[in-house]
């Protein structure tokens, strides 16, 4: 008796020691309203009691929890096929891993110990080391062996080896599905995967020498049979996109807290499978893809952006969303339209800008294309001086670049109209839109035709982090045309109900400034002509004055 009690004691005090580092990294009765589903089903006769120590999850039914059941997706990649048998052991790699059974079963211990291994808080580096081991177990399970070499399964784990290209992007595609796991499973068509050659080339450039070029043949096509070492890639994601190693444990947070759905799902066999549905392809005219927007987001690590993220899975399909407030192919190039459509909005701002530079040796005018972007704090407003707060500027296309405040000068964004008022200046400021650099040697400026553009190298620049927009970029100013300008809210409804409150508000006023009151010059005897022809007439004539 006395040593039962004491293991019974035992247990209970790592229970509890367990529940308490569970609750400081998530909401404690929703984990065990999860597990309390798991181990009876869809029961709704279970509203989040705290569990028996009888109780235990069937080792299948958490692999069906953390599994996905894609039927089909379109992708161009001829990586399709070994990507969806990846996709269909991902739920086996997790439970494998980082939960430890009994009996063909997880005891509510075992799953607490599981979570923490999965969502605790731990370093980014730890964080995409449990990434690496889950798609490296994946890809074994479907055949195709990773290139890895994990020394030790400790916190300190070293791992060794290299990573194929095709390798890297099915990681990518992993990590974008875990990503938007509780959006995608909204779509009624087939998945369709982003497009991320942008982040392929960017590995490539920072795996080779520091002039390497991007030949303007190669933009479309990435040799998916390219080694990267694995200490490359693992500096390339923690500098450039640190928002990747959130992409597990986000997706396993979701997972608890949509228990409910999937264990509905895996009893019914996937009745709602997208099988057979239309596939949704994403519309290339936008410059915002959903490839383009995920990257993005991928480097803000405390701006948290709904409209962005909707983004990344739907992609071009936004085109027609009032979140675009500006486009220079719909609503017409120039400043003034510019302005029109983008006045009043109080709220973060994304502008991508689509330019191409003239080579004479080049006949094909789309190999020199190249596509940018600016995140922009706050709205624009029409001054003369340097405002703002800190943001970003990428190089987005055919490469991926991101860079953030350095810390040191403050000249984030420029956007000046030419006066109404024609006053004499003897050095006028430039008209046009500018980020970064100093006035008259900005980093990024467009001129008020929103036609030219000029991008300068960050040796101007003190207030952006060092970096090449441009491909092939060297120490002179690249000037390209621009092609299409897209200016997107991020603001939500609220900051789009602003902007109207503002427009309508201004309209009021430019109305009250055009009419003219007519009563009050409709009686002759009133008006001013009548006042001075009788001064003209006869001036010292006396009149009499009414009081």
């Amino acid at each position: 008796m006395g040593a039962s009690e004491s293991r019974q004691e035992a247990t209970q005090d790592v229970t509890k020691d367990l529940e308490t580092t569970v609750a400081t990294i998530c909401h404690l009765p929703t984990l065990r309203d999860a597990f309390t589903r798991l181990c009876h089903g869809n029961n709704d006769h279970h509203p989040n009691p705290p569990p028996h120590s009888g109780d235990a999850i069937l080792l299948q039914t958490l692999k069906d929890c953390f599994s996905f059941r894609f039927k089909r997706i379109e992708s161009k990649s001829p990586t399709e096929d070994h990507f969806l048998n990846l996709l269909d052991n991902v739920g086996e790699a997790i439970v494998d891993l980082f939960f430890t059974c009994e009996n063909g079963q997880v005891s509510w211990i075992e799953f607490l110990r599981g979570y923490i291994r999965c969502c605790g808080r731990v370093p980014a580096s730890e964080s995409l080391c449990n990434l690496y081991k889950l798609h490296a177990e994946a890809s074994r399970k479907a055949g195709m062996p990773s290139n890895l070499d994990f020394v030790s399964d400790s916190v300190d784990c070293r791992i060794n080896g290299y990573f194929m290209l095709r390798d890297v992007l099915t990681l990518l595609w992993l990590c974008w599905i875990m990503m938007h796991d509780s959006r995608i499973s909204r779509l009624e068509v087939a998945l369709a995967l982003p497009e991320v050659n942008h982040l392929l080339w960017s590995i490539i450039l920072s795996n080779n020498d520091v002039g390497s070029e991007i030949k303007p043949m190669d933009r479309g096509n990435v040799d998916l049979s390219q080694q990267v070492s694995f200490d490359k890639l693992h500096k390339w994601v923690l500098t450039v996109v640190p928002g990747l190693s959130n992409s597990f444990t986000q997706y396993v947070n979701e997972r608890m807290q949509t228990t409910n759905s999937v264990v509905q799902a895996v009893l019914e066999s996937c009745a709602q499978s997208t099988s057979g549905c239309p596939a949704r392809e994403e519309n290339s005219s936008c410059l915002l893809t959903s490839g383009r927007a995920w990257s993005i987001s991928l480097t803000l690590r405390n701006f948290s952006c709904e409209e962005l993220m909707e983004a990344c899975v739907s992609g071009g399909s936004l085109a027609t969303s009032e979140n675009l407030l500006y486009r220079s192919s719909i609503h017409g190039k120039g400043l003034n339209r510019f302005w029109s459509n983008i006045d009043g909005y109080q709220a973060p701002l994304l502008m991508l800008v689509a330019a191409s530079t003239s080579d004479a040796h080049e006949d094909n005018i789309s190999s020199r294309q190249w596509v940018i972007g600016v995140l922009v704090q706050q709205g624009f407003e029409n001054r003369d001086v340097y405002y703002g707060s800190p943001g970003f500027i990428y190089a987005l296309y055919p490469s991926f670049h991101a860079s953030g405040w350095t810390g040191k000068e403050k000249n984030f964004v420029y956007s000046h109209l030419r006066a109404t008022r024609k006053v004499y200046e003897a050095n006028p400021r430039p008209v046009g839109i500018g980020f970064g650099g100093s006035i008259g040697n900005e980093r990024i400026f467009m001129d008020e035709d929103l036609a030219h553009i000029t991008v300068r190298h960050h040796a101007f620049d003190k207030t952006y982090q060092p970096g090449s927009l441009v491909p092939n970029q060297g120490f002179l100013a690249v000037e390209g045309s621009v092609l299409d300008v897209e200016v997107w809210g991020l603001g939500g409804k609220s900051a789009k109900q602003g902007q109207d409150a503002y427009k309508k508000r201004e309209g009021l006023f430019t109305e009250q400034r055009r009419k003219v009151d007519l009563k009050t010059f409709g009686n002759w005897e009133d008006s001013p002509e009548k006042m001075l022809l009788d001064m003209v007439s006869d001036p010292n004539k006396i009149q009499r004055e009414e009081r």
